[in-house]
């Protein structure tokens, strides 16, 4: 088991004093990160020392085309735009209470968000962390505290060194592979106890608040829910806790992969999120003293379904992701709601009073959570503002319900642009940085034949 000290003495708070937080775990080097538009973790690896005056001095920049950056690593940007070319910097602001170890990187190593800021102290509104932390102000401002838990499906392959050929799962503790589904089964999971018990290891080090997890319906393919608690927060560790998985799977001759949908013939990858909102004294705004709906939690799905149709990219941000959220496929292609029904897109789960929810079972394991999170939360609060009924609780096997979400990466990103409500709140400064990064991605998809293309049309069109 990995230990969180050096020694014994009495823990020191990286907010209260990071020099004696740092001097305490022996950390000789900290990464500064800055996740980007599509939650790559992007930055700078400082000394300790350089890192502690950074703090002092605010002298800790980095290049914004840092969040002009293209999954596949080029710029998105065209010639004639002049902003883009100059790359001005942008001061790093770290979040000292986001210090926290980095088991998986190497001894002596931590890990800090930091927050992207303009020279003269306005914050970059392109920066993901900004535009959840701006929802969440907004409800604040309103009187409301949003908790948000997430669920994250990813998959465990062998290593698959060329990208034309597919996955295939992973060679267990008994010598052999999984070839048919094995959902929820133990014996089955404890095939790849030890990649999962160094996962563990390293989320308990960096304080990451796991609670339990499953073999999911795919083959190597599992689910690790997290605590409910503050969405900014959450949304940093979903990203720490995707890096170490990544880092676990490797030591153990893996890959560990979270997109939407990585195996055509198997279930895809999900990331739930659960969602309910307090008042200032920690009182349950979505169900009353006996135990019903409120009318704010009717009119939060009703924002919700009427919304997320037109802001899928938030939800499914890759080509890939569509994929994924085809009817009968394991994933919900509706917005329909009701009560502990998993065909639907929006699920309330069994549970009132305190713990009464919404799931929003749209978002794929490959979305950036701090948008996801932003996006759920902002159309929940848009239907609370416009009092957005929601539609009649849907019965039965919902996938057999009409969809009116996007089809396409394309549709989906005209509808997004288009959204004015959403566009409004989240800013322009966002909206036009995503839109680049995701249109030149989906030109850069477009220019590529496909396998399926070679083999269906080679010799017979």
């Amino acid at each position: 088991m990995l230990k969180s000290t050096t020694n014994d003495a009495p823990s020191v708070s990286p907010t209260d004093d990071p020099g004696s937080w740092l001097e305490q775990h022996a950390i000789s080097e900290v990464e500064c990160l800055v996740p980007d538009m599509n939650g790559v973790l992007r930055g700078k690896a400082l000394p300790s020392a350089k890192f502690l005056k950074s703090l002092e001095d605010r002298a800790l920049y980095l290049p914004s085309s840092a969040f002009l950056v293209s999954i596949d690593g080029r710029y998105s940007g065209s010639i004639d735009e002049g902003f883009v070319y100059q790359d001005p910097d942008m001061r790093m602001v770290p979040d000292v209470a986001t210090l926290c170890l980095a088991p998986g990187a190497g001894a002596g190593k931590a890990y800090v968000f930091a927050d992207a800021f303009h020279m003269d102290d306005r914050p970059w509104m392109a920066s993901p962390r900004h535009v959840l932390r701006a929802v969440l102000d907004l409800c604040r401002q309103r009187g409301w505290q949003a908790a948000v838990a997430p669920e994250l499906e990813f998959y465990l392959t062998a290593p698959n060194p060329d990208p034309d050929r597919p996955l295939t799962a992973p060679v267990g503790r008994n010598g052999r592979f999984e070839s048919v589904q094995h959902p929820y089964d133990m014996a089955a999971l404890e095939e790849f106890e030890p990649v999962i018990r160094r996962l563990y290891d390293y989320a308990e080090a960096a304080g990451l608040p796991l609670d339990t997890l499953i073999h999911e319906s795919g083959t190597a393919q599992l689910e690790i829910n997290f605590l409910h608690g503050d969405a900014l927060p959450l949304a940093d560790k979903v990203l720490l806790f995707k890096r170490m998985a990544r880092q676990a799977a490797q030591e153990g001759g893996m890959h560990a992969t979270f997109m939407a949908k990585p195996i055509a013939a198997q279930a895809g990858s999900s990331m739930h999120l659960h969602m309910s909102v307090v008042d200032e004294a920690g009182k349950t705004l979505f169900s009353d003293s006996d135990g019903a709906d409120t009318e704010m939690f009717g009119h939060f799905i009703g924002g919700l379904q009427k919304y997320i149709p037109e802001i899928m990219p938030l939800f499914a941000p890759n080509v890939n992701s569509f994929r994924r959220i085809r009817p009968n496929h394991s994933a919900p292609a509706n917005i329909e709601w009701s009560h502990d029904n998993r065909s639907c897109g929006l699920r309330v789960p069994a549970g009132g009073g305190a713990a009464r929810r919404v799931e929003n079972r749209l978002p794929g394991a490959d979305a950036n959570p701090y948008l996801a999170m932003a996006g759920s939360l902002i159309a929940g609060y848009l239907g609370i503002e416009e009092k957005i009924s929601r539609a009649p609780e849907a019965s039965g096997n919902a996938y057999r319900s009409k969809s009116t979400l996007p089809k396409t990466m394309e549709e989906a990103l005209d509808r997004f642009a288009a959204c004015s409500p959403v566009r409004a709140l989240l800013g322009e400064d966002f909206f036009q940085t995503y839109l680049r990064v995701k249109n030149v991605e989906l030109d850069l998809f477009q220019g590529v034949v496909t396998s399926w293309e070679r083999g269906h049309l080679l010799l017979k069109v």
